[in-house]
């Protein structure tokens, strides 16, 4: 089934008609499925975060069928966040924000909406609310381990990064991609950047391009829209990419990696929980330790030197031999 979606501004500040109108459109069930709004503030078709969480909602909707009505919003600019929450929350038992982004807006409208349950995916450790979840994607955890797996794959001995918002998980996640990346080689050159916007393509590129100036061939990033601008860099440059979220290994030789960090599991996790009766408030964390399908390294064509060695650094994360930080 085709999940609706509205993404345009004027059709969140429409509200009530508008999301009446969406919610009619949606296929009746006898079984009373439960209804699950989801915000996804970027595009559903970004090869990063957004599209992960909208593969996970495609595979819930698969698995759970009828069971539940899907209402989903996306392209949000960050000033109409709460309205779109607030629209989601008045007709769903259950929201999920994709993305750490959304958390202070879900946390503000949770407050109004007490019997509503909501989950953000991408959220930290925060105030307590009794109808807020917040699950951890760890993501400095699996930025470590995608620094050595970038040190290994580098020629030139130089790897980049590139987040978007200068907020502490992201920010985290660039100083863990540069330790592991010294974990692997000691002496290897590590530059880091910060747009400000996880979709600006141009300054993306532009920070790409500097680092590669500066003799980086291969490239991390935590970004949305924004990644187009680091592969127009890399593709112009001759450069790799080790992609994120999802595994596509084979589809793309400007991706020779992936880190995965589950934000697709984690909305179906969310989604599973509100079916089973079993969803709970407060804050989860994911990472490794909830296996492969939350958090995992792969180098695509791998050689049982390098599977080992990566096997053994998430191994010594886990063990608190590598300590990393939070995020």
């Amino acid at each position: 089934m085709q999940i609706p979606s509205l993404s345009r501004r004027a059709a969140v500040l429409a509200g009530v008609s508008a999301f009446t109108a969406l919610v009619l459109s949606l296929p009746a069930s006898a079984a009373d499925p439960i209804a699950v709004g989801i915000l996804i503030p970027g595009s559903k078709s970004d090869k990063g975060w957004m599209e992960s969480g909208y593969d996970g909602l495609v595979a819930a909707q698969k698995e759970y069928g009828a069971r539940i009505k899907v209402q989903m919003i996306e392209n949000i600019n960050y000033a109409d966040m709460e309205q779109a929450l607030t629209n989601l929350a008045s007709k769903n038992a259950l929201v999920i924000g994709v993305g750490g982004q959304t958390q202070a807006a879900v946390l503000k409208v949770a407050k109004r909406f007490p019997k509503t349950h909501f989950s953000i995916v991408g959220g930290n450790k925060a105030e307590e609310t009794a109808n807020v979840a917040g699950y951890d994607v760890k993501q400095a955890e699996i930025a470590f381990v995608a620094g050595a797996a970038a040190a290994m794959l580098s020629k030139n001995g130089a790897v980049s990064y590139v987040g978007g918002m200068e907020i502490p998980s992201i920010v985290n996640a660039g100083k863990e991609f540069g330790n592991g990346a010294r974990y692997i080689k000691p002496g290897i050159k590590y530059f880091e950047n910060y747009t400000g916007d996880f979709d600006n393509v141009a300054k993306a590129k532009e920070a790409t391009l500097a680092a590669i100036a500066q003799g980086a061939d291969v490239h991390y990033h935590i970004l949305n829209l924004g990644l187009r601008g680091m592969e127009q860099a890399a593709k112009e440059k001759g450069t790799k990419i080790i992609g994120s979220y999802t595994s596509r290994c084979g589809t793309d030789p400007l991706y020779p990696a992936y880190s995965i960090t589950g934000v697709g599991y984690q909305v179906q996790y969310a989604i599973k929980e509100a079916v089973g009766g079993t969803w709970k408030a407060g804050y989860k964390p994911f990472g490794l330790a909830m296996g492969p399908n939350a958090s995992d390294m792969v180098i695509c064509g791998a050689t049982d030197e390098q599977k080992a060695k990566l096997e053994q650094i998430k191994k010594d994360i886990l063990s608190g031999k590598i300590k990393v930080l939070e995020g």
